[in-house]
């Protein structure tokens, strides 16, 4: 792979790090800026909501700009909205900047995408998006469980600062190696959603909303359903990261080979393992294995969905990345509000039983699908 890959990864990490550590600092905000725990939910709500919207919106200006300068544009504004999050006391503003963020974020992400395929191989799509989301994954061991000891030595802001901080030197990077103009097919104007594109995004949507359902609700059910102390919620985000690591790094080297049927199966054991977390999750052992096995399969299943998209997409990776950051957006979108509205209902285990009927859903709509999916695999 090239190396230009592993620096666009670096960004990512330090934009899903902002994305991601809002589950371990939800409750610290809601305390400090007067709210509750599941309105505090909605600034990952937000932050999905402005990913959105923004990523076909400038995706489709970044097709027309040279790449290099709308993923420096992008970052850029990513960046200073950090610092204003950081300095607020207001939560209207601070909601404002995370969808600023993820306006900033969606764009970034889907140049990214077609910057990253059109620099590898057509049969390699799947190992490059690996790599990008690698840097999800990363943010997940490292930014987010980081996120969380700044948040409760330092304040939650602390948290803000950093990701700022990190970003500033990507930019220098990307500006130094990252090519002014990209490669591959830019097509928009003949660009049309095919049944199986159409199939692969609201599949990416379903399984992405039943990850961020739970996830941003962790904190809260580690402490008020295993009843473990608040120390031990960045580690436990750690373990997520570390399956979610395993997950994306064995999905890259499938992915390409266009196996629906493997798929298929780790969409269904995937479903189980929520239902296995809400029936256990009063008890250590299990939560801890669980939580590794559903971040490890949650990002293998959804970073394969993307790979499966772009390859649907090809005569247009830049239009078709923006589409696949929005749907798997809409699912992160609308899983934290409807995991706040099952606290409320079910209490705190109520998250991880809609993260279940979410996945559930998914592999109906798969298994009465996989025939067409298959019939246009790619390669």
């Amino acid at each position: 792979m090239p190396f230009v890959l592993y620096l666009l990864g670096l960004a990512v990490f330090a934009q899903a790090t902002s994305e991601f550590m809002l589950s371990g600092l939800g409750p610290d905000i809601a305390q400090d800026l007067g709210v509750s725990i599941p309105a505090a939910g909605w600034l990952t709500s937000a932050f999905a909501l402005g990913m959105i919207v923004g990523a076909p919106a400038i995706a489709l200006l970044g097709a027309r700009w040279p790449r290099r300068r709308t993923l420096l544009v992008t970052l850029t504004v990513f960046l200073a909205v950090h610092v204003i999050g950081a300095l607020t006391t207001s939560f209207t503003v601070l909601l404002i900047t995370r969808v600023l963020a993820a306006l900033a974020n969606a764009g970034f992400l889907a140049i990214a995408l077609a910057t990253a395929t059109g620099l590898v191989r057509p049969d390699a799509k799947g190992r490059a998006t690996s790599v990008l989301l690698g840097g999800t994954t990363l943010a997940c061991i490292v930014g987010v469980p980081a996120g969380a000891l700044l948040g409760a030595h330092l304040g939650w802001r602390s948290a803000f600062w950093a990701v700022a901080i990190i970003s500033l030197p990507t930019l220098i990077a990307i500006r130094r190696s990252v090519p002014a103009r990209g490669t591959g097919p830019t097509t928009i104007g003949r660009f049309r959603i095919g049944p199986r594109l159409g199939v692969v995004l609201l599949l990416g949507a379903l399984v992405n909303g039943a990850t961020f359902c739970s996830f941003t609700y962790l904190a809260p059910v580690l402490t008020e359903v295993t009843g473990l102390g608040v120390g031990w919620v960045p580690p436990m985000l750690a373990v997520f990261g570390l399956g979610s690591f395993a997950g994306v790094t064995v999905a890259g080297r499938y992915a390409d080979r266009g196996s629906r049927l493997l798929t298929l199966v780790a969409g269904g054991i995937l479903l189980l393992g929520w239902c296995a977390f809400a029936l256990t999750a009063a008890h250590v052992v299990p939560t801890v294995v669980l939580a590794f096995l559903q971040g490890a399969l949650s990002f293998a299943v959804g970073s394969t969905l993307i790979a499966y998209a772009l390859y649907a997409g090809a005569e247009s990776p830049v239009l078709t990345g923006g589409l696949a950051t929005a749907a798997l957006n809409v699912g992160a979108a609308a899983g934290p509000v409807l995991g706040g509205l099952a606290i409320g209902a079910a209490g705190y285990r109520g998250p991880l039983w809609v993260s279940a009927t979410l996945v559930g859903t998914a592999v109906c709509v798969a298994g009465g699908s996989v025939r067409l999916v298959h019939r246009e695999g790619p390669g």
